[in-house]
């Protein structure tokens, strides 16, 4: 291909928004080695480089979307340390993710700084990496969101974009009693999202204390009558694990 043609058909693949073909066949045409290949062959390369460079952006979009607690968690970095009597193999078969594509509840337990945002992170992380959208609320923080929106007007909005990801991560449920309002608004999101998309809910307590959270009693028996039947549940236990290091993913971006 001469220069002219290839100016011509950069230029052409600039207009489509297909960068990452271009610089692929900038690349080829400074390797002469590449001459040896057939047009098959190089053809493959220019589409490869398009796939995962869309790839690539679609995964830091929903990376960014997800808000993650952990954002660096990673499934293969959990610590299966003896103390925190973690079953591997459930982990194994919930790393397939086949229970956010069916829409069950995780429910993650243990002390605090036993690692429950690090393992409901790496889920996230993973969901992510398999193209699947993911939120993540501090309970705190989205009940205070919904308190706020009932005043300025934003509150069916934040509803409806709760019902949206794929996974939504809500930590950090129990660190105090749930009022009326917050105890409904729980409910609300809850109601909404059982069985149609996966919410996974990390607490210090024990999930048979869970109900104790709520003033409201007739709510309490709702909200956990959706989340305790036919969710999975992790129980971290051993040592706080704060001060450790932080890790890095063991997949890069670029090989997802």
């Amino acid at each position: 291909m001469n220069e002219m043609m290839v100016n011509q058909t950069l230029d052409k693949l600039a207009v489509m928004h297909l960068r990452a073909m271009a610089a692929e066949l900038r690349r080829q045409n400074e390797l002469p080695a590449m001459s040896e290949l057939s047009f098959e062959e190089r053809f493959g390369m220019l589409v490869d480089a398009q796939w995962l460079s869309r790839n690539n952006a679609k995964l830091k979009r929903l990376l960014k979307l997800a808000w993650l607690t952990e954002p660096n968690a990673c499934l293969a970095d959990i610590d299966y340390d003896p103390q925190r009597k973690l079953d591997r193999a459930q982990i194994a078969r919930l790393s397939s993710l086949d229970w956010i594509r069916s829409g069950q509840d995780l429910l993650v337990t243990g002390a605090t700084g036993t690692g429950k945002s690090y393992i409901v992170s790496a889920f996230g992380r993973e969901a992510c990496c398999s193209g699947i959208s993911v939120r993540t609320y501090r309970v705190g923080r989205l009940l205070t969101n919904l308190e706020i929106g009932r005043g300025d007007g934003s509150y069916n909005k934040l509803m409806d974009d709760l019902k949206k990801p794929d996974l939504l991560i809500l930590d950090d449920f129990g660190l105090e009693p749930l009022e009326p309002d917050a105890s409904r608004d729980f409910y609300e999101v809850i109601y909404e999202r059982h069985g149609a998309r996966s919410t996974a809910v990390t607490s210090q307590l024990p999930v048979n204390m869970w109900h104790t959270m709520f003033v409201d009693k007739t709510i309490a028996e709702a909200v956990m009558d959706r989340l305790a039947n036919g969710s999975c549940r992790i129980d971290a236990k051993g040592p706080s694990r704060r001060g450790r290091p932080a890790s890095t993913p063991s997949e890069s971006l670029v090989t997802v």
